[in-house]
């Protein structure tokens, strides 16, 4: 449900919907502070350029409406007329092999992992002027994060039954190996290039003094 209604609603449907007055630059006054000139961007996701408020179609919904993020997307699909796409996959059971503790811990960590760098991303990526396109990694950041958040809680929930249904899902098709891939391949390329820019700064430095 949550993909089907990003793939069909923008935030600036969402927005525009819900009585907000959007430009044709697509701006807004956020309806989250006390904003005297538009300062909400908002396009597939949304950004505020006053308050930083940021996310995807769902998180705004939840927001301006002040409820969950599971009652936005019903919301949302109400008013949209979105279905749920049909599964047609087979969740795999787990092998009885492996202790279902291990495995928790095992998603746990890297889901864990995975949100951290979205919310880098989020952070260091974030357009810095209205006119900036957003980069990949900052729509990334916007688009995940409250999906992997979801998927945390549904870890670290009391009930056994539900924490085995989030295993279930992350085992299927080798995903959580794959996301564990992804998560460390990035985190290598932004160590180097936070490593560059560390370089590149003192050499910068060490040119000034010299001359």
């Amino acid at each position: 449900m949550y993909e089907s209604i990003k793939v069909a609603v923008t935030a600036r449907h969402a927005a525009e919907s819900f009585g907000l007055t959007v430009t044709r630059s697509g701006m807004a006054a956020c309806p989250f502070h006390e904003d005297h000139t538009p300062s909400l961007k908002l396009d597939q996701r949304y950004y505020c350029f006053g308050c930083g408020a940021t996310g995807d179609v769902i998180d705004f919904t939840a927001r301006l409406l002040g409820i969950s993020n599971h009652d936005a997307a019903q919301t949302l699909a109400e008013k949209f007329g979105i279905q749920p796409k049909s599964q047609t996959k087979t969740i795999p059971q787990i092998k009885p092999a492996v202790p279902l503790r291990t495995l928790e811990q095992r998603c746990l960590f890297a889901l864990v992992q995975y949100e951290k760098l979205l919310r880098f991303w989020k952070r260091h990526y974030a357009p810095r002027t209205q006119e900036e396109s957003f980069h990949d990694r900052f729509v990334e950041g916007c688009r995940r994060e409250s999906f992997i958040a979801y998927l945390i809680d549904e870890m670290m929930d009391a009930d056994p039954w539900r924490r085995k249904q989030a295993v279930e899902l992350l085992l299927e098709d080798d995903r959580i190996h794959c996301l564990q891939n992804y998560v460390l391949q990035n985190q290598e390329e932004e160590l180097k290039m936070n490593k560059n820019i560390h370089i590149t700064t003192e050499v910068m430095e060490h040119g000034r003094c010299c001359t």
